[in-house]
């Protein structure tokens, strides 16, 4: 029971945060001493999180960074990259299930001809390079991989180039700063943020 109470604690925490509010530096504090605490199973609440923002605004980098303070840099780099990547599978997978007709009715046949076309001349680089990203892009960009038909073997590709720096160096912020923890949290939240703009502008260069 105390450990459900924790993980719903975590939850709490890291959606406040994504949604206009950062964490104090007592609730930060708080928050990572609670996980420590239960450390053997911070891992499995940190894909949790990553998975559900499928379907929910949760700030990914954040999460990759708490998982680093708590387990540092490798560890955290592991967890995260099996998180992202796995998150990313669950998205593309889903648009080849019956749910793919309802999406393809509702986005409409001359959408899907121009997606099918992105995704086949730049969808590779886009997903590698909004992995990152803040927003949903990132879950946004899979899905519409999955919903393209684009081949599952450059899918794949993509998701690894994208995940597993994405994973490392967020996980290296959070260990780099885990006496900060507020500081790490903010930076690995912040940044992606930051990026965006540049990242936009690297799609567009390589014609995506």
């Amino acid at each position: 029971m105390r450990l459900v109470v924790v993980m719903i604690g975590a939850v709490l925490t890291l959606l406040a945060s994504c949604s206009g509010r950062m964490p104090t530096i007592d609730e930060t504090n708080a928050l990572v001493s609670r996980l420590r605490d239960y450390d053997a199973w911070a891992w499995a609440l940190g894909i949790g999180l990553i998975w559900a923002d499928l379907i929910l605004p949760v700030p990914q980098t954040a999460i990759i960074a708490a998982l680093g303070i708590i387990y540092g840099t490798v560890v955290g780099g592991l967890v995260g990259s099996f998180a992202l990547i796995t998150s990313g599978l669950l998205a593309y997978f889903l648009m080849q299930t019956p749910a793919r007709r309802f999406v393809v009715r509702l986005v409409g046949s001359r959408s899907m001809d121009k997606m099918s076309v992105f995704f086949d001349r730049s969808g590779a680089w886009a997903v590698v390079l909004t992995r990152s990203l803040p927003y949903s892009i990132p879950e946004a960009m899979t899905f519409l991989a999955g919903l393209s038909r684009m081949p599952f073997e450059k899918f794949l590709a993509a998701v690894l180039l994208g995940s597993v720096p994405t994973a490392f160096v967020f996980a290296g912020i959070g260990a780099g700063w885990a006496d900060r923890p507020l500081l790490a949290l903010t930076v690995s939240y912040v940044l992606p943020v930051v990026l965006l703009p540049f990242v936009l502008q690297m799609m567009r260069r390589r014609g995506a």
